[in-house]
């Protein structure tokens, strides 16, 4: 007979069946300390996620992902197609931290910050457990008949989730196309923009199928993140673990008999009562160790206390702590590994805190028009160059023209001497720069073009002046 420990767990998941068909989960309400602190920062969160779009700082929103229109703006500071190497770097100190963080502290990002959590486990699921009921109740009416009762509770639950599920997708919109441009098709009507509500029933139809049907799936199924433990935890990180130790004992862990002395008889402290099974949202046993479907959500240590605590057991047996710590008695220790992820991360934040002091508001480029070579005019040399300025602030500039700041000579316009650049607006056309021949320093000469606006200088750029070789 094999001493090898039962595996099997890993060849399935808790949401398929034998047959391969869906397994529902019906988890039990969490109670505890860890689920009210969860409350607090899931409370906290939804109230930023739903306000953020409607935050504005300096007129500029808060959180703003226009792709559509290339506009972005994050924590109040507009971005450009032209600060995309800025959003670059911004994502991959996100994806940094986060590296950092899990292999220090697991997946709680995932049980305490991730939207799709704070949604399904704070929102939908609280509807859920108020309309039917906890697990027990919400087993019995889904196998009861079509009855009055279920029609009642189901439609009330069905509906409910439509409307939260309509209110994620006009938030969402809002981060995409603008809080303002949202809230003037409310106040038009939904008639009048046929083609978006089109698009936010689609997008209500995402949510309501994630959230009504589809849901602990994509933790386990769909999200890249659960997939990345593999590579990133190893014994010395922070988890929701099982002390198997004290849990298993001797011999095993037993049901829990009044007045026994469990030590005497080898018995572990866990009474398999399988509640730490039943109060988790994706239906794994945390005792089979870590696994890609925990998402650290800490509703199994709160049940573990609370039934440690009913049979007078220390509590702790599930509980934040690393592999070492339950086996070697290890405290926590911040890793070569960890070392290396915060100096990266360190670095990337200082480069990104160095580019964003050096950006600016205004972006000026000026360029000589391709194919097109000097030409003498009277005792000056004139080139052709195409400007472009671009306004990444929420004012406007009423009068912007342009001025050669070195070397010596006029700059003309095609057109008007100044002109108007609108907030989050651009500018362009073309203008010719002629300098005296005395001040080039060859068939190449590096010109500098101050851009201002009245007396308020905006920006500086420079660009080449042709001239011919003779005067090198």
């Amino acid at each position: 007979m094999s001493n090898l420990p039962d595996e099997s767990f890993r060849d399935t998941i808790a949401t398929i069946d034998e047959e391969g068909k869906r397994a529902w989960i019906f988890p039990k309400i969490p109670k505890g300390k860890l689920y009210e602190k969860r409350k607090l920062v899931s409370y906290f969160l939804l109230a930023f996620l739903f306000s953020a779009p409607f935050v504005k700082i300096n007129g500029n929103q808060f959180l703003l992902f226009n792709i559509m229109e290339r506009k972005f703006s994050i924590f109040g500071f507009p971005f450009w197609p032209q600060d995309f190497h800025l959003v670059v770097i911004s994502m991959i100190i996100g994806v940094v931290g986060l590296a950092l963080f899990t292999v220090a502290f697991g997946r709680i990002f995932c049980g305490w910050f991730c939207p799709q959590t704070i949604f399904m486990e704070m929102l939908f699921r609280r509807i859920e457990f108020w309309i039917e009921g906890d697990r027990g109740a919400q087993i019995k009416l889904n196998k009861q008949e079509w009855n009055a009762e279920k029609i009642r509770k189901k439609t009330t639950k069905w509906f409910l989730f439509f409307i939260a599920s309509f209110a994620i997708a006009n938030v969402f919109l809002a981060y995409l196309v603008g809080s303002d441009q949202v809230l003037d098709m409310v106040r038009q009507g939904p008639f009048h923009n046929v083609s978006t509500l089109i698009a936010l029933l689609i997008f209500t139809a995402v949510f309501y199928f994630i959230y009504a049907w589809f849901r602990e799936q994509v933790c386990i199924i769909a999200c890249p993140y659960g997939r990345m433990q593999g590579v990133l935890l190893d014994n010395k990180t922070i988890n929701v673990a099982y002390d198997h130790v004290r849990g298993e004992g001797a011999s095993g862990r037993a049901k829990f008999k009044k007045n026994e002395d469990r030590k005497m008889f080898g018995k572990g402290d866990c009474i398999d009562c399988h509640q730490c099974v039943n109060v988790c949202p994706t239906g794994i046993d945390i005792r089979n160790g870590v696994q890609l479907e925990c998402i650290n959500c800490t509703a199994c240590i709160d049940e573990c206390d609370l039934i440690m605590e009913s049979v007078n057991l220390p509590k702790g047996l599930i509980r934040y702590a690393s592999e070492n710590e339950i086996v070697k008695k290890e405290k926590f220790v911040f890793t070569t590994r960890m070392k290396g992820y915060t100096a990266v991360l360190a670095i990337l934040i200082g480069v990104l805190i160095g580019m964003l002091f050096l950006r600016n508001d205004v972006e000026a480029t000026v360029l000589r028009l391709p194919g097109q070579l000097f030409q003498h005019k009277g005792e000056n040399i004139s080139n052709v160059f195409t400007y472009k300025v671009v306004n990444k602030t929420v004012r406007d500039f009423d009068n912007v023209h342009f001025r050669l700041a070195t070397p010596k000579g006029e700059i003309k316009m095609v057109g008007k001497e100044n002109f108007k650049v609108e907030k989050e607006g651009m500018a362009q056309g073309t203008l010719f720069v002629e300098i005296n021949p005395a001040f080039l320093k060859g068939d190449k000469t590096k010109i500098t073009i101050e851009v201002y606006n009245d007396k308020e200088l905006l920006e500086t750029t420079t660009t080449n002046f042709l001239g011919p070789r003779s005067f090198d």
